[in-house]
């Protein structure tokens, strides 16, 4: 059986919802002991097992529950006077919803693409690269990363989006990042921002301005040139500003929520 470990991080990865349920105290007779563990899913299926029986069907239950509201709770179960069963035992059980890892789509691998994959990857981002040019992948560094070699906008198609999904436009030409930029800006995204001179992104909100591609609105909640701003020179100290942007953009969001 796979380790409980490396499912709760694949589900992190599949931007799956779901909560892990351990149990953390017991008393008299009960089914499993402490450091028993399942995973429940919002669908209320469970991965592993606490007892079975009443109790665990009670577990997944509460856990349900937790994973709609993202709260976790430590929750008792009297075996013999909550759920009828005959053990008389008594069980504690922390029950924690397993959040999904943000998904980053990073489009362009070259040298600001790697490194930003590399620092988001290590700040809990799922982190996505998409690049058409042969052999880009194939430095190791990319490993943990979702690599898609093929066309940038046959990948904007077929790729899901949705609130929570940031998006870094890093590709090797201009006219690549304002193209991909117009189909990005309607996707449904948390954050979009795309690399490139002042005077760049000048000419490129004029444009599209003029040619009614998007709208001020629109263009106004994109950032770019993209990243924090400081004196920011090699590919590596631009993925610092990039990521500490997509960082703060995280945190105001998960703040406004709570």
């Amino acid at each position: 059986m796979e380790s409980i470990y490396s499912k709760v991080e694949a589900i992190r990865n599949e931007q799956k919802r779901a909560a892990i349920c351990i149990v953390t105290d017991t008393r008299g007779s009960t089914p499993r002991k402490p450091g028993s563990k399942m995973i429940v899913y919002e669908d209320g299926s469970i991965y592993g097992s606490i007892g079975g029986g009443s109790v665990e069907k009670d577990v997944a239950g509460k856990a349900v529950e937790l994973i709609a509201s993202g709260m976790p709770a430590k929750c008792t179960f009297d075996l013999e006077e909550d759920l009828a069963m005959h053990c008389g035992g008594y069980m504690e059980v922390y029950i924690e919803p397993i959040n999904p890892l943000d998904k980053l789509y990073i489009f362009g691998a070259g040298h600001v693409g790697k490194a930003v994959s590399r620092f988001a990857r290590e700040l809990d981002f799922s982190v996505t690269l998409v690049d058409p040019r042969e052999g880009i992948f194939e430095d190791p560094l990319f490993q943990g990363c979702t690599c898609i070699n093929k066309d940038y906008f046959i990948s904007i198609e077929e790729a899901p989006f949705n609130e929570n999904t940031y998006c870094v436009i890093v590709t090797p030409k201009h006219q690549y990042d304002e193209d991909i930029l117009a189909k990005l800006a309607v996707k449904p995204h948390a954050y979009l921002g795309m690399i490139g001179s002042t005077r760049k992104v000048e000419l490129l909100k004029k444009r599209f301005l003029e040619e009614k591609i998007l709208s001020r609105e629109e263009l106004e909640m994109i950032d770019m040139p993209i990243g924090i701003k400081f004196n920011a020179e090699t590919p590596q100290e631009i993925a610092v500003s990039i990521v500490a942007k997509l960082i703060d953009v995280r945190n105001t969001r998960n703040n406004s929520k709570s």
